[in-house]
């Protein structure tokens, strides 16, 4: 399980699955071990987490083979894609 901690945005977090269904695996804000909450996600699910979530502990401890759809174009695995607003940046602030 990993934490965002390195961000500095509160910004939610929004996350979209394509392919094999997974284990997601939500917790809490500081600790790796329980609790958390293991959701199934599926191709096409998107998981939204902000406020004082935004920093949980998250991770995927399972993916299951082959049962993704096939027009996604994925024969296998699975595809996630997240979108985030860190308040990272590369330079000086303009």
């Amino acid at each position: 399980m990993h934490q965002d901690k390195d961000e500095r945005s509160d910004a939610p977090v929004v996350s979209l699955s394509i392919g094999d269904t997974c284990v997601f695996r939500f917790g809490n804000t500081r600790t790796r071990t329980k609790p958390y909450t293991d959701l199934e996600l599926h191709s096409g699910d998107l998981f939204v987490f902000g406020g004082q979530s935004r920093f949980a502990y998250h991770a995927v401890p399972k993916v299951y083979p082959g049962t993704g759809d096939p027009a996604t174009g994925l024969s296998t695995g699975r595809l996630n894609i997240t979108m985030r607003v860190t308040g990272l940046t590369d330079g000086p602030a303009t």
